[in-house]
């Protein structure tokens, strides 16, 4: 038998939905990046690099939300920020690095600013959620 739901655990209440959110990205991420990489690599390695690493920082984030384990979704939700603020900035400024999208470019313009938006939400719950 489990142990009951506490407020301290990211997988309850709104911790649900970000964990389903987290896991719609993290499959759209994956599937988009390895039909990319397996078809058309050349076209833009960069671009398809990340988008697969972003698809690894959303799997991870999501295990990490949905089993409560604080310390590795602190890990990857920042790194997730890191991540889309500097592939934002970058594919702003020199569009020539990435002749395509990656999930991060543009700050996740292609996805809605959901990129962009996710970590922040993410982090807030880590800190909602944290033991006073």
């Amino acid at each position: 038998m489990s142990e009951p739901t506490t407020a301290h655990e990211t997988s309850h209440g709104f911790g649900r939905m970000l964990v389903a959110v987290y896991a719609v990205f993290a499959l759209a991420a994956t599937a988009r990046s390895a039909f990319q990489l397996a078809t058309d690599f050349d076209a833009a390695p960069v671009a398809y690099l990340l988008s697969a690493v972003a698809g690894v920082v959303y799997v991870l984030a999501t295990v990490a939300l949905a089993r409560s384990n604080r310390r590795l979704a602190l890990v990857t939700i920042g790194f997730e920020l890191v991540g889309v603020l500097t592939v934002g900035v970058l594919s702003l400024a020199d569009a020539e690095l990435f002749p395509d999208d990656s999930v991060w470019s543009g700050f996740g313009a292609g996805y809605g600013y959901v990129p962009l938006l996710l970590p922040l939400v993410g982090l807030w719950w880590l800190r909602h959620t944290a033991r006073r």
